[in-house]
């Protein structure tokens, strides 16, 4: 099949976005569409402008032998608070407050688009960092570690509150509840992570931090090192919040259960670090 460079352009342009910080070889694109490097080079050209200019993303070439392009997702600052806006706007109706202080977002993690614009946002953010895999606790943080691995191209671990038969050999640990200080218990199978990898930690909630710290700890009985912390909403707390160095979109500041409002505010996204 002889391939036309609109056909290239759109072929090429599908595989790069569905492959995320993979380092294709010019050589695939050349024998896929029998066409010399320095054509595929030129259509390459039209794409990492395209890329730039609608704020997709941006095309890196790595040069040598074992050289080639890398596609990284990117979202400018305007798309971003654009998706915080979106989602101050569906947590802030009043049937969604829970007892507790807690809200409902069950349809916001059930929500492929949604989802899927939360991700690109984290990863947007962790693009240039060394990340090996996303760890959540099961099940609601589970939709958001997805949606982050899908445009970091890398694997998911969950880590479970009871043991399952199908994971096998599991590490386990207790942990303090930063909201009610109660002891509670997770873990992980064994085979879930190697010794040495770098991990992003990442949930729908988080109130004075307890679940994270737990995360951390269980990391850290597998030899491996946090690479950063991502939250969806996180809670405005009057007590000591035992976790920082987290990146999180949303703010609950407070609810007030008896006239059923909401207060939110942005997160500390683009506050320098995050917190």
């Amino acid at each position: 099949m002889k391939w036309k460079r609109s056909e290239r352009l759109v072929d090429m342009t599908r595989h790069l976005l569905e492959s995320p910080h993979e380092l294709i070889p010019l050589t695939l694109f050349s024998e896929r569409y029998e066409s010399a490097k320095s054509s595929i080079s030129e259509d390459l050209t039209i794409i990492k402008a395209t890329f730039e200019e609608t704020g997709a993303g941006k095309l890196v070439t790595v040069t040598g032998a074992a050289g080639g392009v890398k596609f990284i997702p990117k979202m400018g600052d305007l798309e971003v608070r654009e998706v915080i806006s979106l989602l101050m706007n569906e947590l802030s109706h009043s049937d969604r407050l829970l007892p507790g202080g807690y809200l409902f977002m069950a349809d916001l993690l059930g929500n492929p688009h949604i989802m899927d614009c939360v991700g690109k946002v984290f990863a947007s953010r962790f693009s240039d960092t060394e990340i090996d895999v996303i760890m959540t606790v099961a099940t609601k943080g589970i939709p958001i570690a997805h949606a982050i691995a899908r445009h970091l191209n890398i694997p998911v671990v969950i880590v479970r509150r009871d043991s399952k038969v199908t994971e096998g050999s599991t590490v386990s640990i207790n942990y303090v509840s930063g909201s009610t200080r109660r002891i509670q218990t997770m873990m992980l199978s064994k085979r879930s992570m190697k010794s040495g990898q770098k991990v992003l930690i990442t949930d729908d909630f988080m109130k004075a931090g307890g679940t994270m710290v737990g995360m951390k700890h269980l990391l850290e009985e597998f030899g491996c090192e946090l690479a950063g912390t991502a939250v969806l909403v996180e809670a405005e707390h009057h007590e000591e919040v035992i976790f920082d160095n987290y990146l999180s979109l949303v703010k609950l500041l407070s609810v007030n259960e008896k006239n059923r409002t909401i207060v939110l505010s942005e997160g500390n996204y683009f506050l320098e670090g995050g917190k």
